[in-house]
């Protein structure tokens, strides 16, 4: 199945890898969400993402959700989407910070690359209508979260 999503990178700040393996860990963790998901069909989409620092990512979350602290990952959505609906022409951005993504890997004993995956992975669901407000949302996406991370050999990140 050929990828029905085009991924455009941005590394702005932060110790990141070069673009070509961030490209292939994006790649390999937009695949796998679209294939457990059974997205191929239609009219490719576009996905933005941005890897940044703690700086940046905590003015978004500031701005955004109002919260005035890093995290890992945002998602902004370009169309409201719900779970099953097509693919809109545009998913929108993720936006990833470096050093709160490397220290939860360090703290979690788990590689660098795996948390990166999980949470590219998260940040798609999210623009694909997932969330993890309810109990019963949070357990739905996880188990989609564990099930596309074990179709590229990553372990249960909340094991």
């Amino acid at each position: 199945m050929s990828l029905p999503v085009e991924i455009d990178i941005a590394v702005e700040a932060g110790g990141w890898p070069d673009e070509a393996t961030l490209s292939a860990l994006a790649s390999q963790a937009v695949a796998g969400a679209c294939a457990h998901l059974g997205l191929g069909a239609g009219t490719p989409t576009e996905l933005s993402l941005l890897f940044t620092d703690d700086t940046h990512i905590k003015v978004l979350n500031r701005d955004w959700r109002g919260k005035d602290k890093p995290t890992n990952v945002l998602s902004f959505p370009a169309f409201d989407v719900a779970p099953g609906d097509a693919l809109p022409p545009m998913l929108g951005d993720i936006v990833l910070a470096f050093e709160t993504i490397s220290a939860e890997a360090a703290l979690e004993e788990k590689p660098f690359n795996h948390h990166l995956t999980h949470l590219v992975v998260h940040g798609f669901l999210h623009l694909l209508g997932y969330d993890h407000e309810t109990s019963e949302d949070a357990e739905e996406m996880e188990a989609l979260e564990r099930q596309v991370l074990a179709r590229l050999a990553i372990p249960d990140p909340y094991g």
